[in-house]
């Protein structure tokens, strides 16, 4: 009998467990490990902290998704990861061997600004939302798309927040959004550097805030690097076609995490999502010897951004819409998607 590892509950193994659940997979012994039994769904992170729900209404029941797909669940923390070996080393000192491994860990904040130890991370987002405190004057480094949610939305709850970007240009629609919600937005404007106060330096200006959040670009989990998988120029595991490690094909890697060779696409849930489908079947077509399919990305993906009240821009391709109605219809696919794990 197969022994298969998940590691991580994102967005791909939770599509996996959901299958697995709906048809059991007979022929492999299969353990996910993961850091919490029940975890926040990041789409739905900006609405929490928008006050527009509670945090039990955007949780999955990961452990009870694991037993309704008998799946062992395993609450653990990977230290290190032995690719050679194939060995899985948890930081309470329990370690696994496996046939097979799966990776869907997601990626940290890049932390290379000096003084980032002054600064609230927004990943891991449970550690965020358990660190996070009420504050008035509030500054965001990094004004991608989980920036600019992150920055409407605590203004919404009242906060003075200053978002610096070191891109000097933003979306129209997003730089609107950001001005109309009154937003301090410094484009052009990257920080160097973060003192205690804490206090945020940007080239020769200075300013102090309450709460600083870092929203920067992602980096890999550090026991990747030292794992013996061949990865990109980033840290991130380098997959083929099916999504397996290109030096060690017994090694899975999804979502953040990993970075396909021949096909690279951002990091996103939405991809995320398919990589899942992709791993579901393939293990299926493991037990029975069959050869793996390719995973293909789609061409075009929806990318639906919140604007801390009920309002949101959507986009796809070319097509771009904005409004309360775009918000409503994010809502329904959020609200779906978490029903879909009960």
């Amino acid at each position: 009998m197969k022994r298969v590892l998940l590691i991580g509950a994102g967005h791909a193994h939770l599509v996996a467990l959901r299958s697995l659940a709906q048809k059991p997979l007979y022929g492999a012994r299969i353990t996910l490990v993961s850091p919490l039994a029940r975890q926040v769904y990041s789409g739905m992170l900006p609405g929490i902290l928008a006050g527009h729900y509670r945090r039990a209404e955007a949780e999955i029941d990961v452990a009870a998704l694991a037993e309704r797909g008998y799946v062992e669940f395993e609450r653990g923390i990977v230290e290190r990861f032995d690719a050679g070996k194939r060995l899985v080393a948890l930081k309470d000192g329990r370690s696994s061997g496996y046939d097979v491994v799966s990776f869907n860990v997601g990626s940290l904040i890049a932390a290379s600004i000096p003084g980032s130890e002054h600064a609230l991370a927004v990943k891991p987002f449970d550690e965020f939302l358990a660190r996070l405190r009420i504050a008035e004057r509030v500054a965001v480094v990094g004004a991608g798309a989980a920036g600019a949610e992150l920055a409407m939305a605590l203004r919404h709850r009242g906060a003075a927040v200053t978002l610096y970007s070191e891109m000097p240009v933003l979306a129209p629609r997003v730089l609107q959004q950001l001005r109309r919600r009154k937003v301090d937005f410094r484009p052009g404007m990257p920080v160097t550097a973060i003192e205690p106060g804490p206090v945020v330096i940007a080239g020769t200006a200075r300013q102090d805030f309450e709460l600083v959040l870092l929203a920067t670009g992602a980096a890999p989990m550090p026991w990747l690097r030292q794992s013996g998988l061949q990865t990109d120029e980033r840290g991130f595991v380098l997959v083929g076609a099916t999504l397996q490690s290109v030096s060690h094909p017994e090694v899975f890697a999804l979502g953040d995490c990993g970075t396909q060779r021949d096909s690279p696409h951002p990091k996103s849930g939405v991809y995320a999502v398919r990589h899942g489908e992709s791993l579901v079947d393939n293990l299926r077509r493991l037990v029975v010897d069959a050869p793996f399919e390719p995973y293909v990305p789609q061409e075009k993906a929806l990318s639906l951004l919140s604007c801390g009240a009920r309002y949101a821009i959507a986009g796809r391709g070319g097509w771009s819409a904005q409004g309360r109605w775009v918000w409503w219809w994010k809502d329904g696919i959020d609200r779906r998607w978490i029903a879909s794990f009960r």
